[in-house]
């Protein structure tokens, strides 16, 4: 099991958010967060990389306790975990390539070699192979968002975490990313996805979580 949760209560300055989660996760699972903007969706997405901590409740990811986990652990953590931003935070200031080196820099990666092989991988693995010179802003927005999907593959995650990805997209392309992840998911690496779209679930079937009142409902 990758994540289990039990009786969980997350808070934000003091405020509850969500009370009373219970939430396991396997390998694989592609995992809708529905619900309205404001009501936890984020909230339960920061808390699994340890932004956002464990007010109550038992909390474990991999084999990490997140009501004790040290703060020199949480990198580690962080890499085993892909996360896909709305808003696609890449640098504007270096093209595709060096955005993902970046990353692999950041997270301890040495040989020039592998590094290279990875970035190519990625790159691949999203359609975007022939992208690597571009700069973020010489791209369109759904191939923002690819790069940004492949820059959460870099470290070949067992999770990956997409907060609205589709968002800023148009229907068609917000739909091109939706296949991608869903593959990604069928590949075996479980999709945590907020969306208040609803349509996508009728289109790439998954488990659906409803977030209302500060609760989180099995649908």
């Amino acid at each position: 099991m990758l994540i289990d949760y039990q009786h969980v209560e997350l808070r934000h300055s003091e405020q509850v958010v969500l009370s009373d989660i219970s939430l396991q996760v396997e390998q694989g699972e592609f995992i809708y967060l529905l619900g309205k903007v404001g009501s936890g969706k984020s909230t339960l997405l920061k808390s699994l990389y340890a932004e956002t901590p464990i007010h109550s409740g038992e909390a474990h990811i991999f084999n990490y306790d997140l009501k004790k986990i040290r703060r020199r652990d949480t990198p580690y953590l962080r890499r085993k975990i892909g996360i896909v931003f709305q808003d696609f935070q890449l640098l504007i200031d270096r093209n595709v390539e060096q955005n993902l080196l970046f990353v692999l820099k950041a997270t301890g990666w040495k040989d020039k070699k592998a590094i290279d092989a990875q970035i190519q991988h990625v790159l691949n693995l999203v359609g975007m192979s022939n992208k690597g010179y571009k700069m973020p802003h010489q791209l369109s927005g759904g191939e923002q968002q690819r790069i940004v999907i492949a820059r959460a593959l870099l470290n070949t995650p067992e999770i990956i975490l997409a907060d609205e990805p589709t968002g800023n997209l148009d229907t068609n392309t917000g739909r091109e990313v939706m296949e991608l992840l869903y593959a990604i998911a069928q590949g075996g690496t479980a999709v945590l996805l907020a969306t208040h779209n609803t349509q996508w679930t009728e289109q790439f079937p998954g488990r659906k979580l409803l977030f209302d009142n500060q609760h989180v409902i099995a649908q």
